[in-house]
């Protein structure tokens, strides 16, 4: 059984003001929550009947089975998966010097849970370690944005900074580049294997304040010969572009 108190103890996960004062987050689903369980502290760990558990409760600090009826209680989706569990937000650290020779991702102000949950499983696909958000970012704790990274949460590290301010020590260690529309195009631009990948937001790309510090504009050519055409990508269709083309000049 799961008792009223832990009931709405976890429905009150979805604010982020309790997921901060608590330091945790639910993740749904038994492929994501099973990708967590090596990597994070789980608090709870709930299943309904029909869920083989054998190969994850070893993680788990506390199990309850439960009826399909009260999983529905505690669910945020809308087709239920049968597997809830809590965990610890992790904390991590990182040394500067010490990621001046890598490609890494910096996000400002990305505002859709979706968006940002897409660009961090892209991350995790082409190897990108450390993804900076500005504080104004979405967050990544959101159970929309979880379910987005597809379990990539696990191996990607999610940093948020005051982007500006990062940027500004990053800037005579490692190229930064930024997408623009009057930017220069990425498939004749000639690249650096390491360097910082600067996304906007979805509806005013980069800011002023972040434009100053970019050190390489860069653009995706739109190829459509009509005059009439989509006037931007969005946000994660663009990483994902951006990020092939950077790792495909270094194959």
């Amino acid at each position: 059984m799961l008792s009223k108190t832990k009931i709405k103890w976890i429905n009150s996960l979805e604010r982020k003001k309790n997921r901060d004062a608590e330091r945790v987050f639910v993740a749904e689903g038994l492929k994501i929550v099973s990708d967590l369980l090596p990597f994070m502290k789980c608090r709870l760990l709930v299943v309904t009947e029909n869920i083989k558990t054998n190969k994850i409760v070893q993680y788990a600090d506390e199990i309850v089975e439960i009826g399909q009826a009260d999983y529905k209680k505690i669910s945020s989706q809308k087709s239920p998966q049968g597997v809830l569990a809590v965990f610890e937000k992790p904390r991590f650290k990182v040394e500067l010097d010490e990621i001046t020779d890598k490609l890494i991702l910096a996000l400002d102000d990305i505002q859709d849970p979706g968006n940002l949950g897409t660009i961090i499983r892209l991350a995790d696909w082409f190897d990108i370690s450390d993804v900076f958000c500005s504080h104004h970012t979405a967050d990544v704790f959101n159970p929309k944005t979880i379910q987005s990274t597809m379990g990539a949460i696990a191996r990607v590290h999610v940093h948020y900074v005051d982007l500006a301010e990062f940027l500004e020590k990053m800037k005579t260690k490692m190229p930064i580049y930024g997408t623009f529309m009057d930017g220069k195009n990425i498939y004749t631009e000639k690249l650096s294997k390491n360097g910082i990948i600067v996304m906007g937001n979805e509806g005013n790309g980069i800011s002023p304040e972040i434009e100053k510090i970019i050190s390489d504009k860069i653009t995706i050519p739109n190829f459509a010969t009509d005059e009439v055409s989509s006037e931007s990508l969005n946000v994660s269709v663009a990483t994902a572009i951006v990020v092939a083309e950077f790792r495909r000049k270094f194959l």
